[in-house]
């Protein structure tokens, strides 16, 4: 297995202010984590910057143009009551789309066989023309599209195991027969979205919520009874994960209790999906992880899932 972790130095520059919880220290986490002997194996490359227009695959270009212009030359300004834009924001913005598209391209162009892209700012809760929760533009979302347009791709899923709903990709897909998004999250929490109820307008938005206090036993339970049936039956040509780490039962902003076990069970998991019905092709993008420990011990076990190792 080869396995791509794309990231850059850029990521560290999206300075959000003292005390916020998304913050550049979550990318030193990580590059300590991915600097063990165990992770020797991983090919590594810098992100790229994705062009403005790359993002109008799920983004009305006017959302992006507006934002690209609104971003400070100096300091920072808010664009939601949590999501900050600073003068060293929108580097890292655009390679974390250009990261998601470039490890599409590498997994269809059987390059590598899946990749990680360890890159911030976040971007599930990003809406059509919406930016919140820490995110601007929705790197799963431009992802997905990205394989339809230039690979070919009919049927993508997306999945999220972020402790938060992906607000922003099920508001992009909702109408949309060829994407499944799938998400395990602690409800009720922020943004509020996700009852089993959300189904979308085809019955391709597949919610399976949690409860504070639950562990791995119930998140496996999601897992085998709701999500994976549903994406079995999809059978999607690529799998691109939204991996947020903020389950972990050390996380700050949510109640959840999974372990770094949980994070590779799930991984190999859904691998297991991607060598069945998408040619083994899995893409997976860093959302949330508050916890440096949790996030880097998490994130490492996803890695060595996706690695084989």
């Amino acid at each position: 297995m080869t396995t791509l972790l794309l990231t850059h130095p850029s990521a560290l520059n999206h300075e959000t202010g003292l005390g916020h919880p998304e913050r550049p220290d979550r990318i030193r986490a990580l590059n300590e984590e991915f600097g063990r002997a165990v992770y020797s194996m991983l090919a590594r490359e810098e992100a790229p910057m994705a062009p403005l227009e790359a993002v109008s695959l799920a983004h009305p270009m006017e959302y992006a143009e507006k934002l690209r212009e609104v971003a400070p030359e100096t300091g920072a300004v808010r664009v939601d009551g949590d999501t900050v834009l600073s003068s060293g924001s929108w580097e890292p913005i655009m390679r974390a789309v250009g990261g998601a598209m470039y490890a599409v391209d590498e997994v269809f162009a059987k390059k590598t066989d899946n990749a990680f892209v360890a890159m911030r700012p976040p971007g599930h809760h990003a809406e059509t023309a919406t930016p919140m929760g820490f995110c601007f533009f929705n790197n799963a979302a431009i992802a997905a599209r990205h394989a339809q347009k230039k690979h070919g791709a009919e049927r993508v899923a997306i999945i999220d195991f972020d402790v938060h709903h992906g607000n922003g990709t099920q508001d992009i897909f909702w109408n949309d027969p060829t994407v499944m998004y799938s998400s395990t999250h602690q409800m009720p929490l922020y943004p509020g979205t996700g009852a089993k109820s959300e189904t979308g307008t085809k019955n391709t938005i597949v919610n399976a919520p949690l409860s504070a206090g639950d562990n791995g036993t119930q998140f496996k339970e999601a897992f085998e009874s709701v999500i994976l049936p549903r994406l079995n039956n999809f059978q999607p040509d690529l799998v691109i994960i939204s991996a947020g780490f903020d389950a972990h039962r050390n996380d700050p902003l949510a109640n959840l209790n999974l372990v770094e076990e949980d994070f590779a069970w799930v991984t190999g998991k859904l691998m297991d999906l991607a060598d069945k019905h998408a040619k083994g092709r899995v893409v997976s993008l860093l959302e949330g992880g508050y916890d440096l420990e949790g996030l880097a011990k998490s994130a490492g076990a996803h890695v060595r899932a996706l690695m084989r190792a």
